[in-house]
């Protein structure tokens, strides 16, 4: 099939481009060729043509091409950050011989490749350019397939200034990258240190060219950061050994040269007079600071090269003093401070840097001097500009009464007493509510300004500065034009003559509304607290006496069918936390006998009339002859339905006399202890949940057929609880108490409550049945 018309101009157009590619990279090796033959005339004192003649005889002898011996020439001669990274290698051979060999092979290749690079920078006339050239000597024998070399602008954004093996089309869509996007180059940045990504699919940060290995370095140059150094490989990057990391840093100094040298081109460095006439222009104090290098173009600190007018020392020395040197010898504080921070961030970075308050603090004759002042740094060109303004003592003063004025909402005043002239304070034409170009009001006006009820108080206040002659004070209602009424306190002196003749007047009013609002507010409050703790005592008055009417703290022994019944009750220790607790013991139509004991969660009327619905609830059901769990399920109902939300644990027990059996439920409560032959136990643990938590509850029913001289208790936790100690632990405590049990059944209650080293301060019941 015949070529169509596109398809040959698709040929010509890559061809072309292959040509070009040739072409630049020949070019990259005859620009280090001759820098070699520049080596050679500035050693051997000899012409341009014996240069060249002389290194083609010396690439011959050593077997190696001209590019090699050229590169191996000028890495000799240079001894710069290129020769470091080249003389990193590795030997992976115990051979000798094939060790040096290897080395040296291994040497020479990076040599070549990085000082073709190098001169491709050199010669290169733009970043694309530089890019290609480091992707075609360098990257790309490393195994990368592109490159992106970025500058960074002040405000921290990115653009696309030169790229190698990247579609053009997405290079075009990465060509600016806004602040704030986060990248792997934008992280380089930020970190100032190179970053490696193993694979950038994985790591979460979008960027242009293949999904793969990366190494992003930062390109700085003479303490500049001017942009970033992408190297892209195409699949994930097992960790390089530290001759490569060496190599690639070179090139990100190399590509730095590049984005400077574009810098440069863009926009024109300022002259040195410019600067230093921008600064003669400015009011305040400003130094022309210039980087100072190391041997190595290291910057290590900042050169004065220049004081406006303008200028005045921190430490009061003279100018003569400070021009000309260098930042940390002229104020060696500022390392150990921000200062010289600050100045080196502005001029790696470009950014701005103000600040209305930075403290400085210099030593003077071995004092340390501190001094706040504010701060202005700006980069220009390779210049920093450092303004300062001290802050002065005066205006910081005014400044403070300001806002004292403003925050207690004082405005100050003082009044002639001759010409008439009257000077007010900002703050005081919002007191009054007057514009700022409205007539001030005069002491003698006052009264008519104020309510009727104050004007006594005000005259007695101008009798005493205007007549008399001293100082004084009043409070008086003021009424403003706008209808608002303010309360205001008025305090004045008099300014006198030696002679004792009265010249001024000079005072401050200061509004007291929320002051006297608050006093009312805090009058009204105390009255309805007492009026609240009037009600409460009485409240607690009437509980006490209900909770002492209905569970009396002891009542007479039951003797009945065989049984002696004693029961005991014990409030908590003060009148402002009445519980809820009860017991009962009670002989049933059925000639059986009602025992229970219950406990009503919370404090005060609502638990104490809660107790009495419950108790007499189970009065009332028992009397149905029903047993203690189906009592217990009503108990629950009434609890939950018929009462204001009680929550409450109950023991219900039914005594058959004829039988000697005891049925009983339990609805979360304590179990009873039962004490036979000195011995004492815990019945089972019968299921069922507390009276009032569900609607609908059903309770496990137990019996216990008891013996002549058994002893059985149903009591409260508050006989046993304690805050500090397990609820089973405390239960074992009551075994063992009751064990030994010795006396009536009143002396053993008795010693029960006695003894009982509970801490909960709650209500405690105690109900004793003993079988004769």
């Amino acid at each position: 099939m015949s070529a169509t018309p596109v398809s040959r101009l698709a040929a010509t157009v890559e061809r072309l481009r292959r040509e070009i590619q040739e072409a630049n990279a020949a070019a990259d090796g005859r620009a280090l060729v001759e820098l070699a033959k520049g080596v050679l005339v500035e050693r051997l004192r000899c012409g341009p043509a014996q240069a060249a003649r002389q290194l083609e005889v010396l690439a011959e002898q050593a077997s190696v091409t001209p590019l090699e011996l050229a590169a191996e020439l000028v890495d000799q001669a240079a001894q710069d950050r290129v020769t470091e990274a080249v003389g990193e290698f590795l030997v992976r051979t115990t051979d000798k011989l094939a060790a040096v060999r290897l080395r040296t092979a291994e040497k020479r290749d990076a040599v070549v490749r990085l000082r073709t690079a190098e001169s491709a920078v050199l010669a290169g006339g733009d970043t694309q350019r530089v890019a290609e050239s480091v992707l075609a000597h360098a990257a790309g024998p490393l195994g990368a397939t592109a490159v992106a070399i970025w500058s960074a602008a002040t405000d921290s954004s990115l653009t696309l200034a030169g790229y190698a093996g990247i579609d053009p089309a997405e290079a075009s869509r990465w060509r600016y990258v806004p602040p704030g996007v986060a990248t792997p180059a934008r992280r380089a940045l930020t970190e100032r240190e190179p970053v490696w990504i193993d694979d950038l699919a994985t790591s979460g940060l979008p960027s242009v060219g293949p999904s793969g290995g990366r190494a992003v370095l930062p390109t700085v140059t003479g303490g500049r950061l001017l942009g970033v150094l992408e190297v892209c490989w195409p699949r994930p990057l097992e960790p390089q050994p530290q001759p490569v990391h060496r190599q690639l840093d070179a090139l990100a100094e190399l590509c730095g040269h590049a984005l400077d040298a574009d810098a440069l081109a863009a926009v024109s460095r300022p002259d040195a007079s410019e600067l230093a006439s921008l600064a003669d222009g400015l009011f305040d104090s400003a130094l022309v600071l210039r980087p100072h290098l190391d041997d190595t173009g290291a910057l290590v600190d900042f050169r004065i090269a220049h004081l406006n007018p303008a200028f005045v020392d921190l430490t009061g020395r003279p100018r003569g003093l400070v021009s000309g040197a260098l930042l940390l010898e002229a104020y060696p504080m500022a390392g150990a401070g921000h200062l010289f921070e600050k100045v080196e961030h502005v001029f790696a970075t470009g950014e701005t840097f103000r600040t209305e308050r930075m403290t400085f603090t210099e030593l003077v004759d071995q004092v340390p001097l501190t001094v706040v002042a504010a701060i202005s740094i700006s980069r220009h060109g390779d210049a920093v500009l450092v303004v300062w303004r001290v802050e002065d003592e005066t205006a910081r003063l005014a400044t403070l009464l300001q806002h004292a004025q403003r925050l207690g909402r004082v405005g100050g005043f003082e009044e002639n007493t001759a010409t008439g002239e009257i000077t007010w304070s900002s703050q005081l034409y919002a007191l009054y509510g007057l514009a700022a170009g409205e007539d001030p009001v005069p002491l003698a006006r006052l009264a008519e300004h104020a309510h009727e009820d104050d004007v006594p108080a005000i005259e007695r206040f101008l009798r005493t500065v205007l007549r008399y002659r001293r100082a004084g004070s009043a409070s008086f209602r003021l009424l403003r034009p706008d209808g608002v009424a303010r309360h205001i306190r008025v305090v004045a002196e008099p300014v006198l003559d030696p002679a004792g003749h009265l010249l001024a007047v000079r005072g401050a009013f200061q509004d007291i509304s929320a002051q006297h609002w608050t006093e009312v507010a805090l009058s009204a409050t105390r009255d309805r607290l007492a009026h609240t703790e009037q009600h409460v005592a009485e409240q607690q008055r009437l509980t006490v006496q209900l909770q002492q009417a209905i569970m009396p703290a002891a009542e007479p022994s039951i003797e009945a069918f065989g049984l002696r019944i004693a029961v005991r009750y014990r409030p908590s220790g003060g009148d402002h936390v009445v519980g809820g607790d009860w017991y009962d013991a009670v002989v049933l139509p059925s000639k059986q006998i009602l025992l229970s004991v219950g406990d009503i969660t919370g404090h005060g009327i609502k638990a104490a009339t809660g107790m009495v619905v419950l108790r007499n609830a189970l009065r009332g059901l028992a009397a149905t002859g029903a047993g203690p769990g189906q009592m217990l399920a009503w108990l629950n109902l009434v609890a939950h339905h018929l009462t204001d939300h009680i929550l409450a644990t109950a023991v219900c027990g039914v005594y058959d006399p004829d039988t000697r059996v005891l049925r009983w439920a339990r609805a979360g409560h304590p179990v009873p202890v039962l004490v036979r032959n000195g011995r004492a136990m815990a019945l089972p643990l019968l299921s069922g949940v507390l009276l009032g938590a569900l609607a609908e509850g059903t309770y496990e029913q137990g019996e216990v057929q008891l013996e002549p001289g058994d002893t059985l208790l149903l009591y409260t936790d508050g006989l046993i609880e304690r805050r500090d100690v397990p609820l089973d632990e405390c239960l074992d405590r009551l075994l063992a108490v009751s064990a030994r049990f010795e006396g009536s059944l009143e002396d053993r209650l008795d010693d029960l409550l006695d003894g009982s080293d509970s801490n909960t301060d709650d209500d405690t019941c105690v109900v004793g049945l003993l079988v004769t």
